[in-house]
């Protein structure tokens, strides 16, 4: 099974959007999501600086800054 993380950081209104989608998106197909603020981690606020929202799926970077919705659909597909 595939899961999703979404790195974000507060007050970021691409991440709030982001995190509605993959949501969304993870609930209508069943996929296990979670969120973590960037900021609160130093070497991950090194690794995606600025290009927050980052998508990973199942750990590997998917995206930034936005969900391309069909992409990640056929990326959770079975």
């Amino acid at each position: 099974m595939h899961e999703v993380a979404v790195m974000t950081r507060r007050d970021c209104h691409a991440c709030e959007q982001a995190i509605s989608d993959v949501r969304r998106i993870c609930s209508e197909l069943g996929v296990p999501w979670s969120s973590q603020d960037v900021d609160a981690d130093p070497e991950l606020r090194a690794e995606y600086g600025d290009r927050v929202p980052v998508i990973l799926v199942d750990g590997r970077e998917h995206g930034f800054w936005k969900v391309e919705e069909p992409r990640l659909r056929a990326a959770l597909s079975p």
